[in-house]
């Protein structure tokens, strides 16, 4: 499977939680923690382009001029650090991204003018949202290069999974493996559910489908 189509065909039918076990499953790090939707009702499927800042210097820089520059299908990948107090996203930006079909946006950090998402139905993970912008007090320190979003490393390309429980990133070398996991494990909770509505015990059915080792590391 190394069709992009398809790639984000398969991920858009997988849940976080699915993907999440099957990263816990191989032992990678992808759930990037405390990242949380404007909008439960969205989903964000894409490959990453990252940014990453850092607070201003003598120079005060620019807090990036990039978005006319992706394809559609992108996930903006912004590393602020975590920052709470100065934004990297707002308006103007959600409003190019969304006409231009950019898939969403991941920060780590705060968005603001967060009411233009909602309307857009603009996909946001963040840690939060407040009014300060980041001009003047933020400025770009590189594009396509490894950054840290919510204690994980996302590289330029890896692919992005975001829904109402939050975002994982799938490293691309080894999105196909992920994915077959993933759908193993979504397709075993499948079964418990109709073990369950056939008359079996929870217990029963998790028993007879190994659910408590679904997400367990495999071991060499």
């Amino acid at each position: 499977m190394t069709d992009h189509a398809q790639i984000t065909e398969e991920l858009s039918t997988l849940d976080t939680s699915h993907l999440s076990d099957a990263l816990d499953k191989i032992g990678i790090n992808g759930q990037c923690a405390g990242l949380l939707p404007l909008d439960r009702s969205v989903r964000l499927v894409g490959r990453a382009f990252t940014v990453r800042y850092v607070p201003v210097g003598d120079d005060a820089g620019t807090v990036g001029d990039y978005i006319d520059d992706l394809e559609p299908g992108t996930v903006v990948v912004l590393d602020n650090a975590g920052r709470l107090d100065a934004t990297v996203w707002g308006d103007l930006l959600t409003a190019t991204a969304s006409h231009r079909g950019i898939s969403g946006t991941v920060i780590d950090g705060v968005c603001r003018d967060s009411d233009c998402a909602l309307d857009l139905k603009y996909p946001v993970f963040s840690r939060s949202r407040w009014m300060r912008t980041g001009k003047d007090r933020v400025r770009v320190d590189g594009y396509n290069l490894p950054v840290s979003v919510g204690g994980v490393r996302v590289e330029q390309g890896d692919w992005l999974v975001g829904d109402a429980d939050g975002v994982v990133s799938v490293p691309v070398r080894r999105v196909e493996e992920i994915i077959d996991i993933a759908a193993g494990i979504r397709d075993t909770e499948d079964r418990i559910r109709t073990a369950v509505r056939s008359g079996q015990t929870l217990v029963e059915a998790r028993r007879a489908h190994g659910y408590h080792a679904l997400q367990t590391r495999e071991r060499n």
